[in-house]
């Protein structure tokens, strides 16, 4: 569901933050529209209403877990988490934690990849929200669900800054809610 759906119509930091995302064009590779959220971070203002949007959404959820998604779940989750009162987890990419591990792979549209979090980071019944910067296909956030779900985690719902209207993967994601703030831009017909 996007914000603007959800009691924010018409609110203008939803347009600023739209604004605030640089896309630049044919990167990685040709046909794709980069959304570049560095540049919403340099916007103090922009940044800071992200952050505000998802903690008032948040903050009356007895949220106790924010599960951010390497590497740009990290810029948003923490501040979240400060913010409601729970703690961060990072769920990484293969070997960067230096702890035991869960992990769990998943596919990618051209081989696999592996989300990882700390053993104990997670406890049974706790309720997490999975933060990321952008969903696309829905195939990360789904192997973030799964893997917190494996260590008994209730997760509420995921959350993203960016997301395309017709997400293909919102039924990979189990039934759990999607809530996205801004679409992407486009520039030349591409995403």
């Amino acid at each position: 569901m996007f914000a603007a759906e959800n009691g924010l119509k018409g609110d203008p930091r939803l347009q600023a933050i739209s604004d605030a995302i640089r896309v630049v064009p044919h990167f990685p590779k040709p046909g794709i529209m980069f959304q570049d959220i560095t540049t919403l971070l340099l916007d103090h203002k922009a940044f800071k209403d992200t952050v505000d949007i998802f903690v008032d959404r948040y903050r009356d959820m007895d949220i106790s877990v924010v599960a951010g998604v390497e590497a740009r779940g990290f810029m948003f989750g923490p501040s979240i988490a400060l913010a409601i009162g729970a703690k961060f987890v990072p769920l990484r990419k293969p070997r960067k934690l230096p702890g035991e591990v869960i992990a769990e792979t998943y596919d990618l549209e051209y081989g696999s990849d592996c989300l990882e979090m700390h053993v104990g980071a997670v406890q049974p019944g706790e309720r997490v929200i999975v933060i990321d910067d952008l969903v696309a296909t829905g195939g990360t956030l789904s192997a973030a669900i799964r893997l917190l779900e494996r260590v008994g985690a209730q997760v509420v719902e995921c959350a993203c800054v960016i997301g395309l209207r017709e997400v293909k993967g919102q039924r990979r994601l189990n039934g759990k809610p999607l809530y996205i703030l801004v679409e992407p831009r486009e520039i030349d017909g591409c995403y």
